[in-house]
């Protein structure tokens, strides 16, 4: 059996010095290569031009340096959200989005190739969990998509295919890389994380005490509503789940994000925004109130203004900080809820 090639995009700074010295290398040769790896982004060792020529070709036959190949991208002629398609190695498939804020751009990755939490309004999970991503895979999304708008990339939000926490090692290495002074240097205060409640890992990540956003998707403020609604609540109860977001806050000091999708005659009622209120009351939190985007094997449709508007002024009454969320590149299926793996027999779907 042939032995699999380190790849060296995943590895820090500590570990590539390692590698690199054992290949009788110097050890400065080794953050040469991270930087052209992760502040400039080179796709090839051809373009590290700063290393001798038989250094080059050694990196080439020895170890791999994950490059993702774009496949598509599709531009909003709402408001110029780029969602990106990228091969994967094995075949497989993940989008991302780009977004342009006045704070900033953002991109929106993917964590898995497909899902397997199987949330009943998000396109998703549709097709099941092909496999985790690599470390590398997940920064490829960010380096890719940098490369190519030419713009600087400021936030980054792991909330695109596939439950984070689901890959949770994997997960932990990316921020390392990406908040990493010798590379990006994204602020960790810049990286938001969303997951639908896996709460051994909401408790694991809080004693990293990272300084990232935690994004919950609670979507209901019932263990009734939210199990039919999300699988995962059958698993970990609302109850749980909250004690955990209050332990995360109790280790961070960071304030819990709630997206809760709003979705007409199901989760939209003044009830539910009464107990929605209950459930948070005391937290130090913020609530993105969505709109249900539309997904078309998915039967739910997003409220009227006046519903959307009403459940917001109960929110605010009680003194719960709230937004609606502003959706970007709904009219190419890049809004929350609505990624998913696009291809068909090796075509391209778009």
């Amino acid at each position: 059996m042939q032995t699999k090639k380190p790849d060296i995009k995943s590895m820090n700074l500590t570990e590539l010095t390692e590698y690199i010295t054992a290949a009788g290398e110097k050890p400065f040769r080794a953050k040469q290569i991270y930087q052209w790896i992760h502040q400039k982004g080179v796709s090839s060792a051809d373009e590290m031009t700063n290393l001798p020529a038989a250094l080059r070709e050694a990196l080439k036959e020895n170890c791999t340096c994950t490059v993702l190949k774009q496949a598509g991208v599709q531009v909003s002629a709402q408001d110029e959200t780029r969602k990106y398609l990228f091969w994967l190695e094995d075949g497989n498939m993940v989008e991302s989005v780009w977004m342009r804020y006045k704070t900033g751009n953002s991109v929106c990755i993917s964590s898995q190739a497909g899902c397997r939490m199987g949330c009943k309004f998000c396109a998703s999970a549709i097709d099941g969990l092909a496999r985790n991503l690599t470390p590398a895979e997940m920064l490829e999304q960010v380096y890719r998509i940098a490369a190519d708008t030419g713009e600087r990339v400021s936030n980054v939000v792991v909330m695109g295919t596939g439950e984070p926490l689901d890959n949770y090692d994997s997960l932990l290495r990316f921020i390392a890389l990406l908040c990493s002074e010798e590379g990006l240097h994204i602020s960790q205060r810049n990286v938001t994380v969303s997951t639908c409640g896996l709460v051994p890992n909401i408790l694991a990540l809080a004693r990293q005490k990272l300084q990232i956003t935690l994004a919950i998707s609670l979507h209901a403020a019932s263990q009734q509503k939210r199990s039919r609604l999300m699988p995962v609540a059958r698993r970990y109860g609302l109850q749980e789940l909250m004690a955990a977001c209050r332990y995360y806050f109790e280790m961070t000091g960071r304030r819990i994000t709630f997206e809760y999708s709003l979705f007409a005659g199901e989760n939209d009622s003044s009830e539910d925004a009464d107990m929605l209120c209950g459930l948070l009351s005391g937290m130090n939190c913020h609530v993105n109130l969505i709109p249900v985007n539309p997904v078309k094997e998915r039967e739910f449709v997003p409220p009227k203004k006046e519903a959307l508007l009403s459940f917001k002024k109960n929110l605010e009454k009680n003194g719960i900080n709230v937004t609606i969320r502003r959706e970007l590149g709904s009219d190419i299926d890049a809004a929350c809820g609505q990624l998913r793996k696009r291809y068909r027999e090796g075509r391209c779907i778009t």
